[in-house]
């Protein structure tokens, strides 16, 4: 990436040309090879300063030429002396997930939901196993991550806060807005989608929900297919939205006697 500018990135299956006929061999994740490194082609300017150097509290800002807009500033307060939420090494935003670190070219470091509101989860499919998806999101060159992957046995890794913008939508202002959450697996293997999945996902997609104050519906848990302008079909036909927003409901109930007794 040049300095200024942000991929958007894509994570989970691609559009027709992916998903139809056989299912690709396991072993790349996403855009893993070279052919679908191709493909992804979304780029966006990135409203950081990049070479025009803020010094905000200090006796100059030195800008450049241009002129900083408003909306621009608006989501640099965080970056104040003091101002940023703490960060911890290996902390997750998820109980019982396991932290592995994505490449920290693959996202944009922000202070959500202060800087951006939190709106909508996304639900990717990663067309290949957990192992390879770990490794292309630790790739700097793949240009794409998101917030977690769930594993075809329940188990749920962290590589990106919540805080965070992941690239995983291919739509800057869709990453801006939502937790990206990979699950193991080929959109054309109905195998692909476990017991086990379906229920630690669910659990997942639940506390994000609580967290944000996000509506647990369709509008606003939605698929990698329903970003506008991605040509991705994930998580496809197989997987089981009814089945899936029962018991994310489910879980988000079980839940809410425990946020209210710590409010």
């Amino acid at each position: 990436m040049g300095e200024g500018a942000e991929n958007t990135g894509t994570t989970g299956a691609t559009g027709t040309a992916r998903t139809t006929g056989a299912p690709p061999a396991p072993g790349g994740a996403g855009h893993a090879d070279g052919a679908e490194e191709e493909e992804r082609v979304g780029r966006d300017r990135d409203r950081r300063i990049g070479r025009r150097t803020l010094l905000i509290g200090g006796a100059a800002a030195a800008v450049g030429t241009a002129v900083l807009a408003r909306g621009e500033l608006g989501h640099l307060w965080w970056r104040l002396p003091g101002v940023e939420k703490p960060r911890v090494a290996g902390a997750v935003d998820f109980r019982g997930a396991q932290w592995v670190a994505a490449s920290s070219a693959n996202w944009r470091r922000a202070d959500r939901p202060d800087d951006y509101g939190i709106d909508r989860v996304v639900i990717h499919v990663t067309q290949g196993s957990y192992r390879s998806a770990v490794k292309v999101f630790q790739d700097p060159a793949h240009g794409a991550a998101a917030h977690y992957i769930v594993r075809k046995d329940g188990h749920i890794t962290q590589m990106i806060r919540e805080l965070d913008v992941a690239f995983h939508a291919g739509n800057r202002e869709y990453n801006e807005r939502s937790v990206g959450i990979e699950h193991e697996g080929f959109v054309e293997r109905a195998s692909s989608f476990t017991d086990a999945m379906y229920a630690a996902s669910a659990r997942l997609t639940a506390a994000v929900c609580g967290r944000y104050g996000i509506p647990v519906d369709r509008a606003h848990i939605i698929g990698h297919v329903e970003v506008p302008g991605t040509d991705h079909t994930d998580p496809g036909r197989y997987w089981d939205w009814d089945r899936y927003i029962r018991l994310v409901r489910q879980a988000h109930t079980a839940a809410e006697p425990t946020r209210t007794a710590g409010a």
